[in-house]
């Protein structure tokens, strides 16, 4: 058997060991060895009139003090990753251990930066087709930005109903990569809302926010990376008239320049749904949200791998430049045992950026550096 078959045996192992349970928690997981050294419940909450859409969780304590810590609500991007991506490779409690593949269940570890090492995080399976959530009815044309950030906000609804213990913790919003569209508008639709959520601010990583200016930017940060030449990227700047994307079809020696440019591909394996998702993505920048969370007054970090060729630092910095707030903490760098972490910068609008020294997409990249990150923001210390 494959290790990708093998992955899903133990996905599905997951499922079934929380229906094996008379409640949600779940104590054991199928490649770890004795009872979880953490609290994880799974399960479903149904959204719409006629719960027609089952949004699958995971929902793991603090391992510190669960009854004051923060909760957050994690989105894994795509859109149509897993969740189970960001438990289990980004800032989750367990990993997958590397080693050689014998052909049985991959085997879990614990990990030593979990961010569940001071916060309440909730890992949610969105959009439907997701990992192990699902719709009873066809919803194919329903599928979208806007969507998703209702359906999202009906669910942590319904969640907290369940469990109301968590309703006065501090409570944030974060993701990665795609979440960059959803996480911003999510915020405002928390906010407007009239349900007691204690909102505080929200968490991004390599967030997707204005793909146009993100893929211009990825041409200068390759050529300041030394992936190109000089001459090429003068020759790029000077006939594609820094616009990359929108080229104009008569524009010959562009299109040629470009595809000097691109890189082969050799495949890739899946771990996200997108081609079986009819995903219609109706917000085309999520600045505007950015500045609506700032006017609001809501707190948020906003940090990239400056390895990330897909989402440029470049990029990220340009937006945020965009939305003209001064600057009270200027560029310097962030230490970790005296040890360069990366570099950050702090706005009046309560914005932090912050890079990753090394890292790249994901948080997975610099386990110890995110995670000493998140806790010295998320506790008000500077980085």
């Amino acid at each position: 058997m494959s290790f990708t078959l093998k992955f899903l045996l133990l996905l599905l192992l997951l499922v079934l060991s929380h229906h094996a349970h008379s409640g949600p928690k779940v104590k054991f997981l199928p490649g770890f060895e004795g009872p979880l050294p953490f609290e994880l419940e799974t399960g479903y909450i149904g959204i719409g009139e006629e719960e027609e859409v089952q949004l699958f969780y995971y929902f793991i304590k603090s391992e510190k003090n669960p009854k004051e810590d923060p909760l957050l609500l994690w989105l894994t991007g795509g859109p149509g990753c897993s969740s189970l991506t960001g438990l289990l490779f980004e800032n989750g409690p367990v990993a997958l251990k590397f080693e050689v593949y014998n052909g049985s269940v991959p085997s879990l570890v614990s990990t030593t930066y979990s961010w569940t090492k001071m916060a309440n995080i909730i890992f949610l399976d969105q959009p439907v087709g997701a990992g192990f959530s699902y719709s009873r009815t066809p919803l194919d044309d329903k599928i979208s930005d806007t969507g998703e950030v209702k359906r999202i906000y009906e669910f942590l609804q319904k969640w907290l109903s369940k469990h109301q213990i968590f309703f006065s913790n501090p409570f944030y919003v974060g993701g990665d990569s795609y979440s960059g569209m959803v996480v911003p508008a999510l915020v405002q639709e928390i906010a407007k809302g009239n349900y007691q959520i204690n909102l505080q601010g929200y968490i991004l990583g390599n967030p997707i926010t204005d793909t146009e200016s993100e893929q211009n930017y990825q041409i200068p940060y390759a050529h300041g990376m030394a992936l190109i030449s000089d001459e090429l990227y003068e020759s790029m700047k000077r006939i594609c008239k820094e616009n990359y994307v929108n080229v104009d079809a008569l524009n010959t020696k562009c299109y040629k320049l470009i595809k000097d440019y691109q890189k082969g591909s050799i495949g890739e394996w899946v771990q996200c749904n997108y081609k079986n998702i009819s995903y219609n993505y109706d917000i085309k920048s999520s600045v505007a949200y950015h500045m609506k969370n700032s006017i609001d007054g809501y707190r948020s970090l906003i940090y990239n791998g400056d390895h990330d060729m897909m989402v440029p630092f470049l990029a990220t910095q340009a937006w945020i430049r965009s939305l003209n707030y001064s600057i009270t903490d200027d560029w310097r760098p962030w230490m970790i045992n005296d040890q360069i972490a990366g570099y950050t910068r702090t706005y009046s609008n309560k914005m932090t950026f912050a890079t990753i020294k090394g890292s790249g997409h994901t948080a997975e990249y610099k386990p110890k550096e995110t995670s000493i990150m998140f806790e010295r923001w998320v506790s008000g210390q500077p980085l």
